[in-house]
Order: C-alpha cells, then sequence, then structure tokens
C-alpha cells in the first residue's frame, strides 16, 4: 500500500535517520532556525540521542548536503499499545511551503510501518490554521482530546506569548481514511457537521492585540472542550480567506 502514496524517495529532498552523537545537535540549531527558541525552550542534543535509542525517531531532511528539516518522536504506550508521539517535526524558514513537512511526516510512516507500529500522535496549536489543515484535510489525523497550556508560556515569537493549548492529533496510519486522502481522495462531511472557526487573521491578532488573542483562544477551548465531551472529534478542516473552520463529527476508536 505504501507503494501508492508519493514517496520520499522520488523527491531531490534526502530525508534519513541522524546518525551518531555528532549529528544530533543538526536538531539543535534547526530548533534556533525554525522556531526562534531561547536556550532554555531548545530540546538538547541528549535528548535527540536518547530517544533515537529507546525506540523513537529522528529523521533530518537535507538539500545538497545541507540541513533543512527535523523530526523528533519519543516512543510511547496507550493501554498496552505502542505508538510514536511526534514531538516536533519543522523546516527551516527559507525551504518551507515546499511539501518537505509532508515528505517528514512521511518519512516517520514508512518508518512505523516498517517496525509494526500502527498509530502516531502529536500536538499543534490549534490557532495555526495551516497546521490545522495540514494535519486534518491532508494527512486524515482525528483529534479528540485538547489540553490548555500543554508546555506553559514559552520564548517562541510563535506562540505570541499565550498558554501553548494544544489539540491532539491522532494519526491511524494503516486506516481506509487516511490512505484515501494520502492519494488524493477527499471525504465529505455529514450534513449539519458542528463547526469551530477561527479569523485566519488570528496570527496579526496575537502580534497587534494579545487581548483579542487570548479571548478567541479561551473561545475556542470553550468549544473544543464541550464538544468532546459529547462525544465528538475533529475529522475534517476547511480553510478560506476569512477564516479556518474545523469540523466535528459524532466518533467512536
Amino acid at each position: 500500500m505504501v507503494e501508492e502514496i508519493v514517496s520520499v524517495k522520488d523527491s531531490r529532498i534526502l530525508i534519513r535517520p541522524l546518525e551518531g552523537v555528532h549529528e544530533m545537535n543538526i536538531g539543535v540549531d534547526l530548533q534556533r532556525r525554525i522556531w526562534g527558541f531561547d536556550e532554555i525552550d531548545i530540546v538538547p542534543d541528549q535528548i535527540f540521542i536518547v530517544a533515537e535509542r529507546s525506540g523513537g525517531q529522528v529523521l533530518g531532511a537535507f538539500h545538497e548536503g545541507k540541513a533543512i528539516g527535523i523530526a523528533l518522536a519519543f516512543a510511547g504506550m496507550h493501554r498496552g499499545t505502542v505508538y510514536l508521539h511526534s514531538h516536533l517535526v519543522g523546516v527551516a524558514p527559507e525551504y518551507q511551503n515546499r511539501g518537505i513537512g509532508r515528505l517528514l511526516k512521511l518519512a516517520q510512516r514508512d518508518d512505523a510501518i516498517a517496525r509494526g507500529i500502527d498509530l502516531i500522535e502529536w500536538t499543534f496549536d490549534p490557532l495555526q490554521l495551516k497546521n490545522a489543515y495540514f494535519n486534518l484535510a491532508r494527512l486524515g489525523a482525528v483529534v479528540r482530546r485538547y489540553i490548555p497550556n500543554c508546555y506553559g508560556r514559552t520564548s517562541s515569537p510563535l506562540h505570541a506569548g499565550l498558554p501553548t493549548d494544544r489539540l491532539v492529533a491522532e494519526w491511524p496510519i494503516k486506516s481506509a481514511r487516511v490512505l484515501d486522502l494520502l492519494t488524493g481522495k477527499t471525504g465529505v462531511p455529514k450534513a449539519n457537521c458542528p463547526r469551530i472557526s477561527i479569523p485566519t487573521a488570528i496570527r496579526q491578532t496575537c502580534g497587534s492585540d494579545p487581548l483579542e488573542a487570548e479571548k478567541i483562544q479561551s473561545r475556542v477551548r470553550e468549544q473544543f472542550q464541550r464538544h468532546f465531551a459529547a462525544g465528538c472529534a475533529a475529522l475534517g478542516f476547511e480553510l478560506d480567506e476569512q477564516q479556518g473552520s474545523y469540523i466535528l463529527e459524532p466518533y467512536e476508536n
């Protein structure tokens, strides 16, 4: 089934595991370049080593020998089921919006399938609308958990001083829904599905009016928590010039 999906091997971008202690600092450098973290918020190279040696993943993306992307995942377990928790995936600013993030996710998927792992999870900011579209509409992730202020307030400009609220993306990598989306098939949401909508200008609002941004964040938090408590999950996402909308449906695992 993997052959039906655009393969990492078809790209001129090389994605491979980072090897040896000396290469793990690539992940440290890329965190500075991608997210602008202060040193206190950077995952150190020792943690990359621990992840790689304890069943996780440390993948790098390279262009003509230059490191341009990173994926770090830890081995995890839910009620006896082994999964991978993808802690970070990022691409250097000058290489963003070229599909490299998707290649990194597909590389994570390929490696997991080869090792007999069926589930990858990660957290993401509900206010990052392009990321939400990518996770739900392009990859087929399912979202049914909301974690308020997951990491505390950080130094990253991307977090804009807001609480680091996070949604949990569950990616059942061999499911029919995921295979359909990865091969270009799109589903149609059920009629009258509830939606949680966020203005596309939310990132500008975070910079110009942090108090208003936090009000929007609080409203979104309450809506997600209410719908999740009622047994719904976010299974789709629509994005236009005015707003991004999470599409929720009743969901049973």
